[in-house]
């Protein structure tokens, strides 16, 4: 599956801190210091809607670790999955009158289109679920005595790991009320554990199946991840990465199952991004109080602006869009793009080294913005300064100023 074009970014001198990062397993900060390349695995979309501000915001926080990777002059090796084929998907597909293959290719073009304008960093593996059908059958075979079957389902027994449980830190009684909400069956029958999850769904009437050396169906959810982050990145990469909802069920599952695979680590660190609201409420379809990316777009709202209303929140913390946000965004883009337009202006290398140190903590972007606001308004004699605060914008947050 091909992924979008990346934009260009721009070199910044200067010898940047060591990131902290906030993993979940542990609840608190670690550096991030990767010997050789980088390896960043995220969660991608299931293609059934289009890009709304939730989704642009966790796949921008993950952009802003690349660019501080990349700032300390790392190769970044970053794989992003497409669940293009899921129960939601086919769900929305019957009941729009579509071809299942049909939606899941329109909405993955749209987050294309989404992501090339919000200048977000493409991945360098960008795999789909269809074509990872064989990386999964080879991945549960190597679960061995691990997989049940239960009316020709796979099921990964989760205690197999002894390890289970320690991304999110959760008791089984909470986990199993996640679980249930979050697209798991722990009352099925048959099954030895109510968390143990589905790893090879068998045909169901009227459903895509493709044959394997599992017998003929598709992959489930959590086995499509563990399989393509390992074929991508192989075990033990430094980041995995997606939104605070995919703690428990999706990634703990996926940590586990790849554990058991290979008798090493799935990831060093397990960052997750906050969820986005709409004045109080959660942002879903089933509410109809979607913000997508591409509607505001359409409005003619800069994707710059959009970016920078985004980053005007950190990354972990969960908030609500209200709307004016956009139109402070905006107005903060005009006035940085002025003031980068003087012929003089005060030094660069402070408020560089000012948002360096931002972004190091934890990828505080907030901070950041306001350091840059500050350096705006002050008077300067540096004819450099402009040009070069421009291109830290840029490479560092992303932002064409």
């Amino acid at each position: 599956m091909r992924a979008w074009s990346s934009p260009d970014v721009p070199s910044v001198d200067g010898d940047p801190p060591v990131l902290r990062l906030h993993d979940s397993r542990t609840g608190g900060p670690v550096a991030s210091m990767p010997e050789g390349d980088a390896r960043l695995y995220v969660c991608g979309i299931t293609p059934y809607d289009a890009t709304h501000l939730g989704h642009a915001a966790t796949y921008l926080a993950f952009d802003l670790l690349q660019r501080q990777w990349r700032d300390r002059g790392l190769d970044v090796v970053y794989t992003q999955n497409v669940t293009d084929v899921d129960d939601p998907l086919l769900e929305r597909a019957t009941a729009t009158g579509v071809e299942w293959s049909e939606l899941a290719e329109r909405e993955t073009q749209l987050f294309r289109e989404d992501m090339t304008a919000l200048r977000v960093l493409a991945p360098d593996h960008y795999i789909g679920a269809v074509e990872s059908i064989d990386l999964v059958a080879d991945l549960v075979q190597r679960l061995g005595d691990s997989v049940y079957s239960v009316d020709d389902d796979l099921y990964f027994d989760v205690h197999a790991d002894p390890a289970f449980g320690d991304v999110s830190g959760l008791d089984e009684a909470t986990m199993r009320v996640l679980f249930g909400e979050r697209g798991g069956d722990p009352d099925r029958p048959g099954k030895k554990h109510p968390l143990d999850c589905l790893v090879w769904q068998a045909p169901r009437a009227g459903e895509p199946s493709w044959e394997s050396p599992l017998g003929p169906g598709r992959p489930g959810w959590h086995i499509e991840c563990a399989a393509i982050a390992l074929d991508n990145l192989g075990p033990a990469f430094d980041v995995q990465g997606g939104g605070s909802d995919l703690v428990f069920p999706h990634h703990e599952m996926s940590a586990s199952e790849a554990r058991v695979a290979t008798g090493q680590e799935f990831a060093h660190a397990f960052v997750h991004a906050g969820m986005v609201g709409y004045e109080g409420e959660k942002m879903s379809k089933s509410k109809g109080n979607l913000v997508l990316v591409s509607a505001l777009r359409a409005e003619g709202r800069d994707p710059a602006a959009i970016r920078l209303a985004l980053l005007a929140h950190h990354y972990r913390s969960d908030w609500e869009w209200f709307g004016g946000e956009i139109d402070e965004a905006e107005t903060r883009l005009a006035r940085w793009r002025d003031a980068v337009q003087r012929p003089t202006a005060p030094p660069a290398d402070p408020v560089i080294a000012a948002v360096r140190e931002a972004l190091a903590d934890d990828l505080d972007a907030p901070t950041a913005l306001v350091a840059l606001d500050a350096w705006m308004a002050e008077d300067g004699d540096d004819a450099k300064a402009g040009a070069q605060v421009r291109a830290a914008v840029d490479a560092l947050l992303g932002v064409e100023l």
